[in-house]
Formats: structure tokens, C-alpha cells, sequence
């Protein structure tokens, strides 16, 4: 394959299950998906509890057979052995062997990659030291936190140098500056022309690191777009004064709805950049001391609410 085509190619996938008595009951937990996604970016899945995403990444993981459509890996069978030796992979609640070492399961998972020991344990202290767990490396599993056991997951989901990341709530239990380093390694990881692949409940870290979305639900795809695309303008200009003057609505009158105050800011309804020209002359006319103007935008959260409850209205 070229380098322009897409490291994930997905038609038509369909998935279904059977459950109920004697599995009688089916549903679609995948139902007709296209999807695309290209070399070096950094995709965001999302999607309320069932709507298909761990299936989906298991399909094309090869560990979820039985599906309809097609889904290719670097142009390959999805699940194929040649795809799988060039994907790294996060489960959700994933479990490590607790018996082990932190060193002891990098060196087991590179060398299940089918990487050369001396080839992983040259690679595994810089990553181990890059999640912040080297210092820990000699202690068990079991006596990891959370949080310790999922950074050491991301770095074993890498030891094998992939040329695709697949992150299933990578910052579930994970503090803060542990998230930061997360969202640090993502980038780092796009910048060597690697493709991430996220799965996260935590909109706000989508919203930060993703390049283009998807949002689905009951199995489909409901939209697809760049975050700028998922969170548009909303109309409404958010000024921050020095002093907000005791005759503000006269000020502003015929120029938008004057929808929220305070002390040293108010939020202002405007169709256009030159009702925000306008805004501007008005309060310095008036002696207004202005410290910032910012276009208010529809939270990535926000939109992905609203999606899906007007699809499920």
C-alpha cells in the first residue's frame, strides 16, 4: 500500500449477535459501517455504553469473527496474522499477569510480538521511563495501582514498534499528570507517523488531542468530522471588561440578545463579525475598558449530547 492510502478501510460491516432464551433474540451491534481512516492521525471514536465500539475495534483486531462487509488493516484482512504483528493494543480493563514483574511483561509482550528479547529490553527502559514507571519496573503487578497498570499497558501496547495504536479508555484511572503524559505520548506518537486509534469517554481528551471524530450509536455511525467540524460557533460572543457600565443594554442595544452577566463580563448573541466591530466601538466609546473577546463554541460534549438524543427522540 502507498503511504496516501488509508491504514484502515472499512465497508458495509455489519455484526450481530444472538441473546435471550435458547439465543433466540438478535441485534445488530454493528450495522453498516464505512468508515476510513488515514496514516499519522490521531481518530476519536465515541459513543454512549452499546453502541458498538469495542466490537468494532475487536473486528479489526481479528478478535471478533463472523461479520458481514469488509474491514482491512494496511490493506490486509483485518485480524490477519501480517496486520496483527503492526497494531499495538490497549484493552479496557485490561489484565496483566499479576505474578509478573512490570520489566517481566514487557519483555513477554514484545517477545509475543514477536520481537527479539535483546530487542525489547533495549527498547523497554526509555518507554517504561516515558510513563513514568520505570522506577516501579521491579515490583509485582499486584501491587500496581490502577492508574500504574494502565500506564505500564500503554507501554506494552508499543514495545513492538506499531505502526497503529489502538487505545481503549487509555486514561481510565489514570491522575492527572498521568493523563497529561498520555496525551503527550499520543502526539509524540502522531509526529513518527503513527496512526492512533481512541476510544474514550473523557470528551474533554478527545476534544484536545483528536484529529477528525466519529460518534455512534446502536451500531451506526451518526457523524464523522474534524473536531472544528463537531464544534461549531454558536453565536454567542463572550466579552470580559474591566468594569461592566451600569447602562450596558443601552449600549448594546439593536446589536444581539445580552444573555448572561457578571461582574466584569457579559455573553452576547451576534450573527456576524460586524455586529462584533460594532460592539467593540460602542463600549470603548463609552470608556470600556475591554481584556479579551471570545466566540463562545459548542463543546465537543455538547454536540455529541445532543446527537444522540435527538437521534434515540
Amino acid at each position: 500500500m502507498s503511504e496516501n492510502d488509508p491504514v484502515l478501510r472499512i465497508r458495509g460491516l455489519e455484526k450481530e449477535f444472538r441473546a435471550g432464551f435458547l439465543w433466540r433474540r438478535r441485534f445488530k451491534a454493528i450495522d453498516k459501517v464505512d468508515l476510513e481512516v488515514g496514516r499519522g492521525s490521531v481518530f476519536g471514536l465515541l459513543g454512549p455504553n452499546g453502541a458498538g465500539k469495542t466490537t468494532l475495534i475487536k473486528i479489526l483486531l481479528g478478535l471478533v469473527r463472523g461479520h458481514g462487509g469488509t474491514a482491512e488493516v494496511f490493506g490486509l484482512p483485518a485480524g490477519s496474522s501480517e496486520s496483527r504483528r503492526r497494531v499495538g493494543y490497549l484493552p479496557e480493563a485490561h489484565r496483566l499477569p499479576n505474578y509478573l514483574t512490570g520489566w517481566q511483561v514487557m519483555v513477554l509482550f514484545g517477545m509475543l510480538a514477536g520481537r527479539p528479547r535483546k530487542d525489547v529490553e533495549r527498547r523497554a527502559p526509555a518507554l517504561l521511563e516515558r510513563v513514568g514507571m520505570l522506577k516501579d519496573a521491579q515490583r509485582k503487578v499486584k501491587e500496581y495501582s490502577k492508574g500504574m497498570q494502565q500506564r505500564l499497558g500503554l507501554a506494552q501496547a508499543l514495545i513492538h514498534e506499531p505502526e497503529i495504536v489502538f487505545l481503549d479508555e487509555p486514561t481510565d484511572g489514570v491522575d492527572p499528570v498521568g493523563r497529561m503524559t498520555i496525551r503527550e505520548m499520543v502526539q509524540d506518537l502522531k509526529e513518527a507517523g503513527v496512526t492512533v486509534f481512541l476510544n474514550s469517554h473523557l470528551l474533554m481528551e478527545v476534544e484536545m488531542i483528536c484529529d477528525r471524530v466519529v460518534i455512534m450509536d446502536r451500531g451506526r455511525i451518526l457523524r464523522e468530522g474534524t473536531i472544528e467540524e463537531l464544534t461549531p460557533r454558536t453565536g454567542s460572543v463572550r466579552f470580559e471588561v474591566r468594569e461592566i457600565p451600569a447602562d450596558l443594554e443601552q449600549v448594546i442595544d439593536g446589536l444581539g440578545d445580552l444573555r448572561h452577566t457578571d461582574a466584569r463580563s457579559f455573553e452576547l448573541d451576534i450573527t456576524g463579525d460586524e455586529q462584533i466591530d460594532a460592539a467593540i466601538d460602542r463600549l470603548r466609546a463609552r470608556g470600556v475598558t475591554i481584556t479579551s473577546i471570545t466566540p463562545r463554541k459548542l463543546s465537543l460534549e455538547q454536540s455529541f449530547i445532543d446527537l444522540v438524543q435527538g437521534e434515540r427522540r
